[in-house]
């Protein structure tokens, strides 16, 4: 049993790591026994090439994406906590808001985003905003339910005990429901740098978006896929630091699942 919990994460990035490997060999052979045009879509080696020989500034524009992602992402978790413990801490507020949050969903962004800009500018409150606005529903909708699911039991042992609203959140509620917000902080933290990347498309003066802006109106197809690979490993990077600041904070849920597993 604990051979097979051993060999449980090395198979999770091999099997992985194998299909890419194998989906970018195909990539390889088709492109260059069809004979396409490397404006059309150019090799792998040819983008690892094209690339790195634009190493420097393609980082630059990547530091710029990765602080809006940040600032941003940022912005829309200190949102969500205070609207999820005060919808908490008054089940009026948190029926009167769920709806709205959930109808907030079908205005869509690129609709949003143009505003944004008139508002605010070409600085980074405009695509800081926008990161928040794509990054907060999850994270939102997913602590407000997970404080509504908590141990009722233990609430109520807690409350015949003559504690506090507060204590019995802080005690009760906010533990179990940790694990929730973490799994809601995975799929919101996926949505950061491609809210970023929009945004900046919509009007910036630096970042991957305009990055790839500008290579496309140039038709370097080679550095737009150059640029998406480093999107995509900046978005893994993120995505995979949650389960170690889940470790950090939480190492007893983390004991339990693998118990479970």
């Amino acid at each position: 049993m604990s051979t097979s919990r051993s060999r449980a994460p090395k198979g999770t990035v091999a099997i992985p790591t194998a299909f890419i490997l194998i989906a970018v060999a195909v990539w390889e052979l088709a492109v260059k026994l069809m004979g396409v045009s490397p404006r059309i879509l150019p090799a792998p080696t040819h983008v690892a090439r094209a690339g790195w020989q634009q190493r420097e500034v393609i980082a630059g524009h990547a530091a710029a994406t990765l602080q809006v992602t940040a600032v941003g992402f940022a912005l829309s978790m200190v949102c969500a906590w205070v609207l999820a413990i005060a919808s908490d801490f008054s089940p009026t507020l948190r029926k009167g808001l769920q709806p709205l949050l959930v109808a907030s969903q079908t205005v869509p962004v690129i609709a949003i985003a143009p505003l944004i800009i008139i508002w605010f500018g070409f600085g980074i409150v405009p695509k800081m905003l926008v990161v928040a606005l794509v990054t907060f529903f999850p994270v939102a909708i997913g602590l407000i339910e997970a404080f509504d699911r908590t141990d009722r039991d233990a609430t109520r042992l807690l409350r015949s005990m003559g504690a506090s609203r507060w204590q019995q959140f802080r005690m009760v509620r906010l533990p179990q429901a940790m694990p929730a917000f973490f799994t809601a902080l995975r799929i919101g933290i996926t949505y950061a740098v491609t809210g970023a990347i929009f945004a900046e498309y919509v009007g910036a003066k630096q970042g991957l978006g305009i990055y790839m802006s500008v290579q496309k109106n140039a038709f370097r197809t080679d550095l737009v896929l150059a640029a998406v690979v480093v999107t995509a490993a900046l978005s893994i990077a993120l995505y995979l630091s949650t389960y170690l600041i889940e470790r950090a904070v939480i190492p007893w849920h983390i004991k339990e699942r693998k118990a479970h597993g």
